[in-house]
């Protein structure tokens, strides 16, 4: 890794600018990160493999805000606190910001008392960590809902959140909600998560379709209620602790009539923060993991974004830079949300022997014709300006 390291050494001494200007303010072992508009920041870990380290990682973030008004997501990293093992999460909120700045802090610390400091990381007993993190999420959940309605005068929001903890040899996942972990293996892509979302036909999404009705809830137009379009997410105490007020409301907005509302049940939560759990192997083939929300899945393919990757670090062996130019490609491609990317390099693939990968021909040409069309149309407009 050492080809690499004059670059990252030049990155780390000067001011980042990426679209809107932002700051992270470093201590010993993690970074944390402000509430820009927008937000770029290269974190490495490569110190001397200790107990609290996992040497050889190297991290690229960024966060960047697309045509949504207000920038809802957050992005953490931290390596201290779990032995042999390093946190990673994205969330991605919604209906304000109140649940992501209590989230930020406290999902970690529930996570790493739960796995009593990564001593269940370490195990073999797969089983205790699902639980232990299952009874995490579900805690924060509990105590975020207290403290949206006493605090944040019965704030509305909400969020999801996948963490991951990645150590030498695997890898821990625990998800609710859309935002999306893959794995490049020898650049083949693997999803490692599914999206809990109120439609589509996939397993989860039925399974997901299923437990709503059972507890009393409706979907619309692939909404909860007309509402939410995911089924699994912190906060959102309307249909958690405040559901029967969120009937009443409805009546009185003329979203459904007081006969149907009198029809409703309800059996329990229609969202719900019990997470998924995974653990995979990490072989010798790892070689990257992303983890991103939805505002670039929905406008890039897993096998698309581990091409560019690949042959981003192909090109210049640098992390960060691959994940602010991936970040960038999925504004390019109009996506309609904000875009937080987290990518571990395993540091285990020599980058600069690596062929490039071919992109997607079909993608790249749909570019190339729609660009022409663009410089044509400013063409004809410019010179009907100038006649």
């Amino acid at each position: 890794m050492a080809l690499f390291r004059p670059q990252l050494e030049r990155f780390l001494s000067t001011k980042l600018h990426c679209g809107h200007s932002s700051t992270r303010t470093p201590t010993k072992n993690f970074f944390f990160a402000t509430r820009p508009r927008s937000q770029c920041s290269a974190i490495a870990i490569d110190a001397p493999s200790s107990l609290t380290d996992v040497a050889g990682i190297r991290w690229g973030s960024t966060s960047l805000q697309g045509p949504r008004e207000e920038m809802e997501d957050d992005i953490i990293i931290r390596s201290d606190g779990l032995e042999g093992f390093s946190f990673a999460a994205v969330f991605d909120g919604h209906a304000g910001f109140s649940s992501v700045k209590f989230l930020r802090d406290e999902l970690y610390k529930e996570c790493v008392a739960a796995l009593q400091g990564g001593l269940l990381l370490n195990g073999k007993d797969f089983n205790a960590i699902r639980k232990a993190l299952e009874e995490a999420f579900e805690s924060v959940d509990a105590k975020l809902l207290d403290w949206l309605e006493k605090d944040g005068e019965q704030d509305q929001s909400g969020s999801t959140a996948t963490a991951m903890f990645i150590g030498n040899e695997k890898l821990v996942i625990s998800h609710i909600g859309d935002t999306s972990v893959v794995l490049s293996r020898s650049g083949k892509m693997e999803v490692l998560t599914d999206a809990h979302r109120p439609y589509g036909s996939n397993k989860i999404s039925l399974q997901e379709i299923r437990r709503v009705r059972e507890a009393g809830g409706w979907i619309v137009n692939g909404r909860i209620c007309g509402d939410i379009a995911v089924s699994r997410a912190f906060g959102d105490m309307r249909f958690k602790t405040k559901k029967n007020e969120m009937l009443e409301n409805g009546v009185k907005e003329g979203r459904w009539s007081e006969k149907f509302s009198s029809r409703v049940q309800f059996n329990g939560d229609l969202v719900i923060a019990s997470p998924e759990v995974y653990q995979i192997a990490l072989e010798s083939d790892a070689e990257f993991v992303i983890l991103a929300s939805d505002g670039l899945w929905d406008y890039m393919n897993s096998s698309d974004a581990a091409v560019f990757v690949r042959n981003q670090l192909r090109k210049h062996g640098d992390v960060q830079l691959a994940c602010e130019e991936l970040a960038r490609t999925a504004i390019d491609r109009r996506t309609q949300d904000n875009v937080s990317i987290i990518i571990a390099d395993l540091g285990r693939t020599d980058w600069q022997n690596l062929p490039l990968q071919k992109q997607n021909v079909v993608y790249e040409l749909g570019q190339a014709f729609a660009t022409i069309g663009i410089v044509a149309v400013g063409i004809w407009m410019s010179s009907l300006f100038s006649s």
